[in-house]
């Protein structure tokens, strides 16, 4: 087995956790996909699919994929900052920081449309419970 030197190892080691980190952020768009689409399905075709509005069932799948995908931007990022730790030129390190920024405002906006998704099916669940409590109060 042939001696590494120190930087040699941790150059291999980076490239093979930068590539660890891009798999699984490929594979989270993958079962974000596959959670969405098996979500749109089950809109479709399950019991109860006209009792939410179309706009209700739309959002509740983006709020699934959009999870998903922020979940995978997170992943992205480590894998650049990983990269970048092992080759820190001028360039490089340029290029990190504009794909962070990047990144970190797509997951900011996301994970506030995220949050406020969650919120109105909270205050949507919340209404339709109150009425079908009037409506069973009712005489």
């Amino acid at each position: 087995m042939p001696h590494l030197s120190l930087v040699a190892w941790i150059d291999r080691f980076a490239f093979g956790l930068r590539v660890v980190l891009e798999g699984v952020s490929l594979v989270c768009v993958a079962l974000g996909f596959a959670a969405t689409l098996l979500q749109a399905v089950r809109q479709r075709l399950g019991p109860g699919r006209r009792r939410e509005p179309l706009s209700q069932r739309f959002n509740s799948l983006r709020l699934t994929f959009g999870s998903w995908l922020s979940m995978a931007l997170e992943f992205q990022l480590a894998s650049d900052i990983v990269a970048t730790t092992t080759a820190p030129s001028n360039q490089n390190l340029i290029q990190l920081g504009v794909i962070a920024v990047i990144r970190t405002f797509l997951n900011v906006f996301l994970g506030r449309e995220v949050e406020l998704e969650m919120k109105f099916e909270e205050a949507q669940r919340q209404r339709r419970q109150q009425s079908s409590t009037t409506a069973s109060l009712s005489p």
